[in-house]
């Protein structure tokens, strides 16, 4: 394994692990690194869908008790377990459907940087405009969101399939406009992302048989540095931002966003 790939597998981790969940895409930030610094976005695409389950086991060992005690209540026919597992597999159903119909249409957006820039700026201007028009609402609850509220954050994370969009970023103002509590609308983002991000990156392995078969250029030694990386990362932001967001705003978030999709947005057009 090239030790140029090797260190770049750990860095492109490490910046999963930074932005899975804050409102400022993942994704996003993965492919401008990679046209940045000259990488093929076609052979790190699958990458950039399977490391974020690196993540995805942050939220899993940081909300432990919490899964586990969900788990075992649904099995008992606990009443707030079954609303809870009820409420994420109704959020995740829109783009489990979604996702599968316009496959092809998301490949093709992958590729483009400067969609993930446009997207970026739109996506900031509409979580400060938000931000202000939403009061602050009483925490919840996962399990105390009605059926619609579900559905509906789920369709609002549809949006995510533009890369650039951030799907913690749609999920989360999508909650809050259907009047969620912040510390809530950031956990239920959290609890989302799991069965989303496991069923996309299921779809992706599958999708690349050299990747099954061991023979990709970036495989799954380089997804695995990834992984760990991205991980260890996003371990310690998971918790961090679920305390700032429950006393402060998103509006640092989204002035981030307006700036680097700004900023290459002028990059890509003036080089």
């Amino acid at each position: 394994m090239p030790m140029d790939n090797w260190l770049t597998a750990i860095l492109l981790g490490i910046l999963e692990g930074l932005t899975e969940f804050l409102p400022v895409s993942s994704t996003g930030h993965l492919i401008l690194a990679q046209e940045l610094f000259g990488y093929d976005a076609a052979q790190w695409r699958q990458f950039n869908i399977v490391i974020q389950l690196g993540a995805i086991l942050a939220v899993v060992v940081s909300y432990w008790s919490l899964f586990w005690d969900m788990g075992t209540g649904l099995l008992r026919g606990e009443r707030k377990a079954i609303l809870f597992v009820r409420n994420i597999l109704l959020a995740f159903l829109p783009a489990a459907v979604i996702g599968l119909l316009i496959l092809d249409v998301i490949d093709a957006m992958l590729e483009s940087p400067a969609v993930v820039a446009i997207a970026l700026i739109v996506g900031g201007i509409a979580i400060l405009v938000l931000e202000k028009a939403i009061p602050t609402r009483e925490e919840q609850g996962v399990e105390a969101l009605s059926w619609k509220t579900a559905i509906g954050i789920g369709f609002v994370q549809c949006l995510a399939m533009i890369p650039g969009t951030s799907r913690s970023g749609a999920t989360i103002m999508g909650a809050l406009a259907m009047g969620v509590g912040r510390k809530t609308a950031a956990e239920f983002s959290f609890f989302l992302a799991v069965p989303t991000m496991l069923g996309a990156s299921v779809v992706k392995i599958v999708q690349e048989p050299e990747l099954l078969a061991g023979t990709a250029t970036i495989g799954w030694t380089h997804i695995a540095l990834g992984f760990v990386a991205s991980f260890l990362v996003a371990l310690v932001v998971v918790r961090a931002f679920v305390a700032y967001v429950s006393k402060r705003g998103f509006a640092p978030f989204a002035w981030y966003r307006i700036l680097i999709g700004s900023v290459t947005l002028i990059w890509l057009f003036a080089f």
